[in-house]
């Protein structure tokens, strides 16, 4: 893992030098053309300062004082007004990898007073949430307690209380990111939140403090390393569904695999098989996002998008942070004699379940066809705030099933208007199973008794939906059964295919895609008597691209007049996808 390890600095620098210049006078980060700052900007690149210093003991970069730069950038966050909360938890843990305490901290000499009194005012507030952000309220106390700005070590409460809420809002100890309404939000923030804390205990004075709690974080954090083997796609793919997956769906994925080696979290027969995930998360990451020719992140472009809240500064400096943690990892994980043949041969239907109660069910569905290379990922979770395509129950498989980015369409799903309801069979299910059919195919299926709106407001009295998905091999059908519960009109009827490809540069050899043949869909049964649209074609449009290239074509399935619906009759919408999968060169 060593030459593995310094190709993580090699990185590190490189994406830095592109990137320190951007550093303005006063601390704040000038953006990539075209975008706006972010407020906590300043915190993600002092976090980044910090992990370099931390893993070469150099304080130079490309000519620029890095301590300096450090001192800015944290002065900075600590006067951004209002307080970007996120923000100040990086630039406390930046503070931290210049050293443990108050007197042996090159950063906190070069700050002036003021800036002094500032830190210790905004870390002393204290601030309470039920979502990803108690994430920073940990590092924040870890800063507090580290740097004697408070006798009190609220760490381990706060550990404590998050872990409590998971277990309120999930049955099975995954992560919600709901804040308010129907709840269930399952994304990769829930990932994010455990990387973000375990690299807060390590800089934790007190390493009392850190044993204690990694067997807490260990119970939950192991059920997403658990998830990984059958998540990640033979090419390397890793997170790939709901909101800020692409670089950062590698990036969380890779640093999570890497501290659970560290940690002894996997078993030393498991290792062999975890190296090789490893391994293809990362050549993802280095072939699909790094501009190999230059040594930067690339985010977005003509041809691909990214989370609208990630800037490509700040995606650059999170990057350049991740590697020098990588790169220290790397050298405490001792690689397994022996290689490992990658099971990703085999076929598999699993679904996940994130949480099952008496009022909703919500898991992750997850299929790979052995033979065709095909794999996909089925979220049945909660949009959260904003509903986007992104988090929606149909195949996720970039380059063969895409949906655009950070905007909303009905992909792969039918959506039905009545009135002011427009409902889809998503965000949750009852009854959810999944098994062996014919022929050593799989299906997962379940239902809705009350349809839910894209406001994810159930509505009640009006009807339900059944739905099942099967799989054989790269043969895949969808079948959406409706009934109401009196007469009805449906105003309007919209099911949406969308077809891409995979970036002209920015790719993997062996990444999936579509062949000429494209999806190869039919439409086996429709009791919406709904009719295809002439192709859309969006290949110039900025809206509809993905994290991983460029949408093409959308194919619009719609009954655009009423159609009245009566109680005693079940509405089927049948589709069959045998879509003509290849492999393209890197």
């Amino acid at each position: 893992m060593h030459s593995f390890s310094e190709q993580c600095l090699d990185m590190a620098r490189s994406i830095l030098g592109h990137n320190l210049d951007s550093i303005q006078p006063d601390g704040t980060v000038l953006p990539a053309p075209g975008e706006q700052p972010r407020p906590d900007e300043p915190g993600h690149i002092a976090y980044a300062l910090g992990e370099y210093y931390r893993g070469t003991g150099e304080t130079t970069l490309k000519g620029f004082d890095i301590i300096d730069l450090a001192a800015r950038c944290i002065t900075a966050q600590m006067f951004t007004e209002p307080a970007a909360e996120n923000g100040l938890a990086y630039a406390s843990l930046a503070l931290l990898c210049f050293g443990p305490s108050k007197e042996r901290n090159p950063v906190w000499e070069r700050l002036v007073e003021e800036t002094r009194q500032r830190i210790d005012k905004q870390l002393l507030h204290r601030s309470d949430y039920d979502n990803h952000w108690q994430a920073f309220n940990v590092a924040k106390a870890v800063a507090r307690f580290s740097f004697g700005l408070s006798k009190k070590d609220e760490t381990s409460r706060l550990i404590e209380r998050m872990v409590d809420r998971i277990n309120q809002t999930s049955s099975n100890g995954f992560f919600d990111d709901s804040t308010e309404g129907f709840g269930g939000n399952f994304n990769l923030y829930g990932v994010m939140n455990f990387v973000f804390i375990r690299s807060a205990l390590q800089l934790h004075a007190n390493s009392g403090v850190r044993d204690r709690k990694l067997p807490t974080l260990r119970t939950y954090a192991e059920k997403y390393i658990k998830m990984m083997p059958d998540l990640v796609r033979a090419d390397g793919l890793g997170w790939a569904f709901g909101r800020a997956a692409g670089a950062y769906g590698q990036m969380h994925c890779i640093s999570l695999v890497l501290q659970g080696l560290r940690d002894g979290w996997i078993a030393d027969d498991q290792k062999p098989k975890y190296f090789d995930l490893l391994r293809r998360l990362f050549v993802f990451f280095y072939h699909t996002y790094l501009d190999q020719e230059h040594g930067f992140l690339d985010l977005r472009d003509t041809e691909r998008t990214a989370f609208g809240h990630h800037t490509t500064r700040m995606a650059n400096f999170d990057a350049a942070r991740y590697l020098c943690q990588w790169s220290r990892l790397a050298k405490t994980v001792q690689m397994p004699s022996g290689t490992t043949k990658p099971d990703n041969s085999k076929t598999l239907g699993r679904f996940v379940i994130f949480d099952k109660s008496n009022r909703k069910e919500q898991g992750l569905f997850l299929y790979r066809d052995g033979e065709s290379g095909l794999h996909a990922q089925i979220p049945l979770i909660s949009s959260g705030p904003t509903l986007v395509a992104d988090s929606l129950p149909f195949p996720h498989c970039p380059g063969v099933f895409d949906w655009p980015n950070n905007v909303y369409a009905p992909i792969m799903l039918p959506e039905l208007t009545f009135g002011t309801n427009v409902t889809l069979p998503a965000f949750y299910g009852k009854n959810c199973v999944t098994g062996l059919g014919l022929r050593n195919s799989f299906y997962f299926r379940y239902e809705q008794p009350d349809l839910i709106n894209t406001k994810e407001e159930i509505v009640k009295g009006l009807g339900s939906v059944k739905v099942q998905w099967n799989f054989s091999g790269n043969k895949i059908s969808a079948e959406f059964a409706y009934t109401v519960k009196q007469q009805v009109t449906l105003d309007k009827f919209r099911f949406m295919l969308a077809i891409a490809a995979p970036h002209s540069k920015y790719r993997v050899g062996g990444s999936l895609a579509l062949g000429p043949q494209g999806h190869r869909c039919t439409v086996q049964k429709d009791d919406f008597q709904a009719t295809w649209q002439e192709t859309e074609v969006v290949s110039e449009d900025p809206t509809y691209r993905t994290n991983y290239g460029k949408i093409h074509y959308l194919q619009h399935l719609v009954r655009d007049h009423p159609l009245i619906m009566r109680p005693g009759q079940t509405y089927r919408l049948a589709v069959n996808f045998e879509p003509d999968v290849v492999q393209v060169e890197g």
